[in-house]
């Protein structure tokens, strides 16, 4: 019978499908990008799938250009789990900076991803600036308080 991983998390997990761009070196020291598809983001870090497998321990940088300035952190990979035709990669953050500012990219996510929501549900184009005055009148006061934990 075959054994199944399973993973303790410690922070609540946020759906996303935001564009990231995944930086690691490879033994030869040579860096290599590459665009992935972010799944989850936390105040402790973050998945995104990939289409390679990644080892335990390898320490990566990432970056989500959804919000100015970029956000850029690295991290330590906690796990890679095999998922269809590609690897669900878990990160944590190795900064505790980089956790807080984490936290509002999380915020930002879920703005686009209202914004999107709304158009295919309602038809109306929002602005980011009208998509945040929205989702945070609607929904800021439910977005949990990691201090709360």
């Amino acid at each position: 019978m075959p054994t199944i991983k399973t993973i303790n998390r410690h922070f609540i997990r946020h759906p996303s499908d935001i564009p990231i761009e995944v930086l690691f070196s490879k033994p030869s020291s040579e860096s290599t990008r590459k665009k992935e598809k972010l799944k989850n983001i936390s105040f402790g870090g973050l998945s995104f799938s990939s289409h390679q497998p990644m080892r335990t321990g390898d320490v990566l940088t990432v970056r989500i250009s959804i919000s100015k300035p970029e956000f850029e952190a690295q991290g330590t990979v906690s796990w890679c789990l095999p998922q269809d035709d590609e690897y669900l990669i878990g990160l944590e953050f190795l900064k505790q900076d980089d956790a807080f500012l984490a936290r509002m990219v999380e915020q930002v996510c879920h703005i686009e991803q209202y914004k999107n929501e709304i158009l295919h549900r309602e038809g109306r184009e929002l602005d980011s600036k009208q998509a945040a005055l929205e989702w945070i009148q609607k929904f800021a006061g439910e977005f949990p308080n990691p201090d709360s934990n």
